[in-house]
């Protein structure tokens, strides 16, 4: 017998509309948006969409102001700096902790490069964004550790605004991504120890465009 699936409430509809528009960046940072637009959108009365809201003000993403709307959070300087720290830390631990690869990861993160490298070719970002955080997430899952997983998992909303912070502060970023995806692939293959200054050097990068971007802004 077929498990029957809870219809998802007006709630939400309302919530997970709102946030992904928060995190791929169609709601940017700075924006102000307002409960009727989104009722609208989704086809909603606006109380839904306010609780909605008070849930991703909870989170961080928005900031409410009464009668006027809601102010998408810009990602904050102290915020880049302290997932990007967190990230080195976890990510270049996990990079050590493999050492050579399991043929079952190496394929793993091969069909992601070539995922990649599919978006890539269509100029989807987002979807981009998506397929780069699987790849390091392959990573953190391979060593095992449950508790490190979950931490990576939880700075996954920021990792996909900032990845989209980098991605538009330089066209060519997302080929660079896929040739270090590569070399990593390469290094994990052959057990290389300069894997881990590979990863160290990759989220450096995506670390500095974020800063220039923001510098700009």
């Amino acid at each position: 017998m077929a498990t029957v699936q809870p219809r998802e409430t007006a709630t939400e509809r309302a919530y997970a509309f709102t946030k992904s528009r928060v995190l791929d960046g169609r709601f940017a940072g700075g924006d102000l948006i307002s409960e009727g637009d989104v009722a609208a959108s989704v086809g909603l009365s606006r109380t839904p969409v306010r609780e909605a809201f008070l849930q991703l003000e909870s989170e961080g993403l928005l900031r409410l102001y009464p009668k006027r709307g809601a102010l998408v959070v810009p990602v904050s300087a102290a915020e880049v700096e302290d997932v990007m720290e967190t990230r080195l830390l976890v990510e270049r631990f996990a990079i050590e902790k493999i050492g050579r690869a399991a043929p079952g990861l190496i394929a793993q993160l091969q069909a992601e490069i070539e995922r990649q490298e599919r978006l890539a070719a269509r100029g989807d970002a987002r979807a981009f964004v998506v397929s780069d955080r699987e790849f390091h997430r392959l990573l953190v899952a391979a060593t095992g550790n449950q508790v490190l997983l979950t931490l990576h998992d939880s700075l996954r909303d920021r990792q996909s605004r900032m990845g989209l912070v980098a991605l538009a502060a330089d066209a060519d970023r997302v080929r660079e991504i896929c040739a270090e995806h590569r070399a990593l692939l390469t290094a994990l293959a052959a057990g290389d120890p300069a894997a881990g200054d590979l990863m160290t050097a990759h989220l450096q990068r995506t670390l500095a465009l974020v800063r220039r971007e923001r510098s700009a802004g």
